[in-house]
């Protein structure tokens, strides 16, 4: 059993993502983790999928739009506050910040983000800027 565990969101990101956001680690038990995303106004994150994980992303602040594709589905949404959308295992998605503020987010990555190999580059429809 995982101990009670706080922890408020750290001042400076502590990695880059595979996809050039900055990241912000949270807290996380053994079926899955929290991380704090931030990609700032103009920037246009690579396109990725994941190996072995998906994820849920609410939307805190900022604007812009993520493109996500799968074997039965592709679309673009756009992202405001308050937001709240998924990443099923094998999705391709980008997103980029359209807007004058950081686009930030939180996300829940299920089961917890394993390491750098997790992330696949693909081609996606925008030029990635980080």
């Amino acid at each position: 059993m995982s101990e009670f565990a706080s922890k408020p969101l750290p001042a400076n990101p502590d990695v880059q993502a595979p996809d050039g956001s900055d990241v912000r680690i949270l807290l996380g038990l053994a079926g899955g983790g929290m991380a704090h995303f931030a990609l700032a106004p103009g920037e246009v994150a690579k396109a990725v999928t994941h190996r072995t994980v998906e994820e849920i992303w609410f939307i805190l602040a900022g604007r812009g739009r993520m493109w996500r594709r799968s074997a039965m589905r592709e679309e673009v949404v756009e992202l405001a506050p308050g937001l709240c959308l998924t990443i099923p295992l094998g999705t391709q998605f980008q997103f980029r910040c359209d807007g004058e503020e950081t686009l930030s987010a939180v996300a829940v990555t299920m089961p917890p983000w394993p390491g750098e190999d997790e992330a696949v580059f693909v081609n996606g429809p925008w030029v990635a800027t980080v």
